[in-house]
C-alpha cells in the first residue's frame, strides 16, 4: 500500500494563530486549488492533521502534496479508497489515525467511501463548480457554458451518499461573459473566490453557524463527463449554440471537426458582432457553408446566418497554430537568439525542468503535455516566467500553441521582440523640458483609438498665457473629422466590445484610468499650467485631483445602476409584472470650457462612461492639451477604440456640428448662456437630443455683520479670486452689511497686496495669468465700464506690466443694482461689492435674486436660523453657508434659471446619461 505519514514529527505554519473556534481538518483532494485551500486554512489557524491525495505521477507529486510535505503535515497517497465496494482496511486505519473533526474536499477525483465521509464530528464538505442543483457531475463548468447559462458559480455542500446532492452550505455566483471559456471562468471567479469560500465555510462550521439547505429537485440536472469522442461539432445549429459548444470544451477535451480528412480542434471562440471580414474559404465536413480564414481568425457560420470566430486550431499531432495562419502553417522561420535571449531560454529550461520533474533532461523535442504536464502546470509556467524573466507576460494559450520546448522558446523570443502583436498606439508628441520634467503632449485629433491629423490638414496654435508664446500647433478638426468621430463612437456602442461589456468590467477600466491620471498627475498639472495658466499647486490639487476622484466615484456606480419593480393593476384573470430598466443613451457629445480643462472633462465624461455610453468630446479651442493627454491614458487603461474620441477645434464649426448631428443622442455643455441657447435650439431642431447645460452665473454672496469676519474675508476672497476668477461659481457680487462694509473692504485690500502674481509653475505663486489674450481684454473693458458708470475702483483694474496675460486682482465698491457690473458676469478676478442696510434680510435677498442667473450663492452668518432662511430663499442650484467653493464628487452640481439645467456629479449626474425603459409582461 502506497502511503506515508509521520505521527512523530509535525510542523505546522509558523507564527501566532488564533486557536479559538478552529478545527482539526483532513484535506482530501488534489491540484493547485487544493494546495491554495490548504495554505489559506493553515493561515487562518485551522490545524490540518492529514492530507489525503493521489499518488505521484511519473515521479511528480501533486501540488497539494508538495505544500503539505514542505510544512511537515502528514501526507497519504492512496491510489484508491475501496475495493469491491468496501473500504480498504489500511486506508481506513490511516485516516482514523489523524483524528480529524471535519473532512474538506476542495477538488477530489477519487471516490471516497461513506464511512470516511461520515466519520468526523462535523462530517465532510465538498466544493462543486456549479450552482447546484444545476450541472451535477464532473464536467459542471463545461456544461455551464455549453448550455449558455447567463450565471455561473460554485457550491460548497455537505457530502451525502448521492452524487452532488447534499445540503448546500453556501453558494456564490457571477455573470457569464459572452466569450468566457472554461479557463477564463475558472481563473476569474471559480478559482479565487472558491478558495475564499472554502475557508469561509470551514469557519462557519467552527463557529456553529453553518447552514444545511436541502437542494431542490426543480432545476436539477446531471451531465456526463465530456470526452473527445463526444465533443464533435454538429453544424446544423445557430452561431450562438456553436459558440457555446466550442467554448464549453475549451481547453479540455476540445470541440473538433474534420477538415481535409484530419481532426482539427477549435479554441478561442467569440461571437462575431461586426460584419464578416474578407477571407479565404475553407471547406469543413458537415458545415453547410465554408469557413473563412481571415487575418483575425477562422470565421464559422451557424444555420441562422450569424457568425462566430475561432482564434486557434490544433491538429491531431498536437501542433497548435493561430487560425489565421491555416494556409501558411509551417512557414514560420526559426529566429536566431541573441546572447540575452539565450539567458532567458536557459531560465525557462530550468522552469520546465522544475515542473517536469520526471523528465531527466529537457531537450528541444520535449513536449510539455506529453511529458505529463496538466492545465494547472500551464498556470504555474506562465507565472514563474513572469516572476523570473523580468515580468514577461505570456498567456495560457501561448503554451498550448507551442508545446515543444524548441517551439516554445521561439514563441517567447517573438513575444520579447514584440512580433505578432496588434499595432500599439502611435503618438506623435510635442515634448518640452519644463517644471523639472519632460512633458509629452499629443496634439492631433483622437478618433477611433488613433491620433490622426485633421482631414484637411489644418492646425492652429495653442498659446501659453504666462508669456504669450506658442506651445504647439494642434489639429483643427473639420466637419469630416466630427463625422468620423461620431461614426466611431456609434460603432463602438452598437457593435464593439464596449456595448457587450458588463458593468463591473466597465468600472474596472474606469478605476484603471483614474489610477493612470493619478500616476501622471504632475505631468497633467504641468500641462494645465502651460495651456490654461492654472497655478500648478491648484492644478495638482483641484484640476487633476478632483478629476481622479470623479472617475473613481463614477467607476463605483457602474454596477449599481438599477431599475425598479412597480405594482400595477392586474389584467385579471392574468397577472402582470412591470419593471424599469436604466439603459445608456448611445453616442453622447460633450463640449467643455477652458477654465478647468481636465476637471470639466472628468465631471461629464465619467458619468457618461459609467452609464455605458460612448462619447465625442470637444475641448475648448484654447485649452485642448490635457484632453488629448487624457485620450492617450484612456487607451493605456484599456478602453476599446471608439469609446472615447477627442476633436480639438472651434465651437462654431465642430461644436455646432455636434449639436446638429443626427446620430448623437445627448449633448452636455458647459459655457456661456448665449452659446447654450444656440446649442439647445440646434439639438431640438436636429433630432430632439437630450441636453444638459451648465451656463453663466452671477452668484451672490451675502455677508452679514454677525459673521466670523476673518473667515468671511478669507473665503470671500477665495469665492472671487480662486483660479484667477475663472470659476463658474465665482461670487459675482458680494452684498456686505453696512456696519462691517468698510472694515471688510480694507481687510480684503490688505490681503490682496500680499498675493504673489507670477509664473504658475512657481510653487509660491498665488495668482497666475488669465487664460487667453481676448479674455484679458474683455476683463479690462469690464473694469472700464464699471468706472464709467460710477462704481469706485478701490484696487487693481489694470494689466500687470510683464509678459503674458496677467491682471491685477480688482475690487469695486459702491456698485448699484442698475450697473453693468451688478448684472453681468466678469469671469475674472474682479470683486464687485454692494452695501446693504443693517438688518434688511428680505431686501438683500430680493437684490440677490434679481438676476436671470442661478448657479451658486453663499451666506456668512453665525445665526443658523438666518442661514437656513436665506438658503431657502436664494434662487440657485447651490448654496454655500459659511464656506464657498466646497464642491464634492458625490454632491450634484448645476444651476437654475438661465444658468442652465441638468446636473454634474453625484448620482443625479448618471440620470443625465441614462434612459428609462418600462417593461410590462403578462403571465
Amino acid at each position: 500500500m502506497l502511503w506515508r505519514g509521520s505521527q512523530a514529527l509535525r510542523r505546522f505554519s509558523t507564527g501566532p494563530v488564533n486557536l479559538k473556534n478552529k478545527l482539526k481538518l483532513a484535506l482530501i483532494g488534489q491540484s493547485l486549488f487544493g494546495q491554495e485551500v490548504y495554505s489559506q486554512l493553515c493561515k487562518e489557524g485551522h490545524r490540518v492533521v492529514g492530507v489525503f491525495t493521489v499518488p505521484d505521477k511519473d515521479g511528480k507529486a501533486d501540488p497539494l502534496a508538495l505544500a503539505a510535505e514542505k510544512d511537515g503535515t502528514p501526507v497519504f497517497k492512496f491510489p484508491r479508497w475501496r475495493v469491491k465496494g468496501k473500504t480498504i482496511k489500511e486506508v481506513a486505519e490511516a485516516y482514523e489515525s489523524v483524528g480529524a473533526e471535519l473532512n474538506v474536499l476542495p477538488f477530489c477525483t477519487q471516490f471516497i467511501p461513506m464511512d470516511i465521509i461520515d466519520s468526523p464530528k462535523h462530517g465532510s464538505i465538498i466544493y462543486h463548480p456549479s450552482l447546484l442543483p444545476s450541472h451535477r457531475g464532473a464536467s459542471a463548468i463545461n456544461w455551464t457554458l455549453i448550455m449558455g447559462d447567463k450565471k455561473a458559480g460554485f457550491s460548497v455542500f455537505w457530502a451525502d451518499d448521492g452524487l452532488d446532492t447534499g445540503p448546500i452550505l453556501l453558494q456564490r455566483s457571477c455573470d457569464v461573459e459572452p466569450n468566457d471559456t472554461v479557463d477564463a471562468l475558472y481563473n476569474r471567479f471559480l478559482f479565487p473566490e472558491g478558495i475564499k469560500a472554502m475557508v469561509e465555510a470551514v469557519q462557519l462550521i467552527a463557529d456553529g453557524k453553518a447552514p444545511r439547505i436541502p437542494q431542490p429537485e426543480e432545476g436539477a440536472t446531471y451531465e456526463g463527463i465530456q470526452k473527445k469522442e463526444n465533443a464533435e461539432i454538429s453544424w446544423d445549429q445557430s452561431a450562438e449554440v456553436l459558440h457555446n459548444w466550442i467554448r464549453g470544451h475549451d481547453k479540455v477535451p476540445g470541440a473538433w471537426t474534420e477538415i481535409n480528412g484530419q481532426m482539427v480542434t477549435f479554441y478561442g471562440s467569440s461571437l462575431l458582432k461586426n460584419s464578416v471580414p474578407p477571407g479565404v474559404p475553407l471547406e469543413i465536413k458537415g458545415a453547410k457553408k465554408p469557413g473563412l480564414v481571415t487575418k483575425n481568425g477562422l470565421v464559422l457560420f451557424g444555420n441562422d446566418g450569424k457568425a462566430l470566430m475561432v482564434r486557434n486550431l490544433q491538429f491531431e499531432d498536437g501542433r497548435m497554430i493561430p487560425a489565421s495562419q491555416y494556409f501558411s502553417a509551417g512557414e514560420t522561420s526559426v529566429v536566431e537568439l541573441t546572447a540575452e535571449e539565450v539567458k532567458v531560454a536557459g531560465t525557462i529550461k530550468v522552469i520546465w525542468a522544475g515542473i517536469l520533474s520526471n523528465v531527466p533532461v529537457i531537450e528541444d523535442s520535449t513536449d510539455f503535455f506529453k511529458s505529463g504536464a496538466s492545465s494547472m502546470d500551464v498556470v504555474r509556467l506562465v507565472e514563474e516566467i513572469r516572476q523570473k524573466c523580468g515580468g514577461l507576460q505570456l498567456q495560457n494559450e501561448d503554451v498550448y500553441m507551442a508545446t515543444k520546448f524548441e517551439d516554445f522558446i521561439q514563441k517567447v523570443v517573438r513575444k520579447l521582440r514584440g512580433e505578432d502583436q496588434e499595432a500599439e498606439l502611435v503618438v506623435d508628441y510635442v515634448s518640452k523640458e519644463v517644471n523639472e520634467m519632460t512633458v509629452k503632449m499629443p496634439y492631433q485629433c483622437f478618433i477611433n483609438g488613433q491620433f490622426t491629423d485633421a482631414d484637411d490638414g489644418k492646425t492652429y496654435e495653442t498659446i501659453n498665457p504666462t508669456d504669450g508664446s506658442t506651445i504647439c500647433k494642434v489639429s483643427y478638426a473639420s466637419l469630416v473629422d466630427v463625422d468620423k468621430a461620431v461614426a466611431a463612437a456609434k460603432d463602438a456602442f452598437e457593435k464593439g466590445e464596449w456595448g457587450r461589456m458588463n458593468a463591473r468590467e466597465r468600472g474596472r477600466l474606469m478605476y484603471r484610468l483614474a489610477d493612470l491620471l493619478e500616476e501622471n498627475q504632475e505631468e497633467l498639472a504641468t500641462i494645465e499650467a502651460l495651456d490654461s495658466g492654472a497655478v500648478y499647486t491648484l492644478a495638482l490639487k483641484t484640476h487633476i485631483g478632483m478629476s481622479v476622484q470623479t472617475f473613481r466615484y463614477f467607476a463605483g456606480w457602474c454596477d449599481k445602476i438599477q431599475g425598479s419593480t412597480i405594482p400595477i393593476n392586474q389584467a385579471r384573470p392574468n397577472r402582470n409584472l412591470t419593471f424599469t430598466k436604466k439603459e445608456p443613451l448611445g453616442v453622447c457629445a460633450i463640449i467643455i470650457p477652458w477654465n478647468y480643462p481636465l476637471m470639466m472633462l472628468a465631471w461629464k465624461s465619467a458619468a457618461c462612461l459609467a452609464a455605458g455610453n460612448t462619447l465625442v468630446l470637444k475641448p475648448a479651442q484654447v485649452t485642448p492639451l490635457t484632453a488629448l493627454k487624457f485620450a492617450e491614458l484612456s487607451m493605456k487603461a484599456g478602453f476599446p477604440k471608439g469609446v472615447i474620441n477627442i476633436i480639438p477645434g472651434s465651437g462654431g464649426l465642430a461644436g455646432q456640428r455636434l449639436s446638429e448631428h443626427p446620430d448623437i443622442r445627448k449633448l452636455g455643455f458647459t459655457g456661456s448662456t448665449a452659446v447654450g441657447k444656440q446649442i439647445m435650439k440646434s439639438c431640438a431642431v436636429s433630432n430632439l437630443k437630450k441636453v444638459s447645460l451648465e451656463l453663466g452665473g452671477k452668484s451672490p454672496l451675502i455677508i452679514f455683520n454677525d459673521c466670523e469676519l476673518d473667515k468671511a474675508v478669507r473665503m470671500g476672497m477665495g469665492a472671487v479670486f480662486f483660479n484667477k476668477g475663472e470659476n463658474c461659481i465665482a461670487a459675482g457680487r458680494l452684498f456686505v452689511e453696512e456696519s462691517i462694509h468698510d472694515e471688510f473692504v480694507t481687510r480684503v485690500v490688505e490681503e490682496i497686496k500680499k498675493m504673489k502674481i507670477g509664473d504658475p509653475l512657481d510653487r509660491s505663486t498665488d495668482h497666475g495669468p488669465q487664460n487667453h489674450q481676448a479674455h484679458l481684454e474683455k476683463l479690462l473693458q469690464y473694469c472700464e465700464a464699471g468706472v464709467k458708470e460710477g462704481a469706485t475702483l478701490v484696487y487693481g483694474g489694470r494689466q500687470v506690466h510683464r509678459p503674458g496675460f496677467f491682471m491685477e486682482p480688482t475690487v469695486f465698491t459702491d456698485v448699484e443694482d442698475h450697473m453693468y457690473l451688478a448684472k453681468e458676469e466678469s469671469f475674472g478676478p474682479i470683486m464687485v461689492i454692494s452695501k446693504f442696510q443693517n438688518g434688511d434680510i428680505d431686501g438683500v435677498l430680493q437684490r440677490a435674486n434679481n438676476t436671470e442667473y442661478g448657479l451658486a450663492s453663499g451666506v456668512f452668518t453665525r445665526d443658523i436660523s438666518k442661514a437656513m432662511y436665506v438658503s431657502e430663499k436664494l434662487e440657485a442650484g447651490t448654496v454655500f453657508v459659511n464656506t464657498y467653493n466646497k464642491t464634492d464628487v458625490a454632491a450634484p452640481f448645476g444651476g437654475v434659471k438661465q444658468s442652465g439645467f441638468g446636473k454634474d456629479l453625484g448620482e443625479e449626474a448618471l440620470n443625465e446619461y441614462l434612459k428609462t425603459k418600462t417593461v410590462t409582461l403578462e403571465y
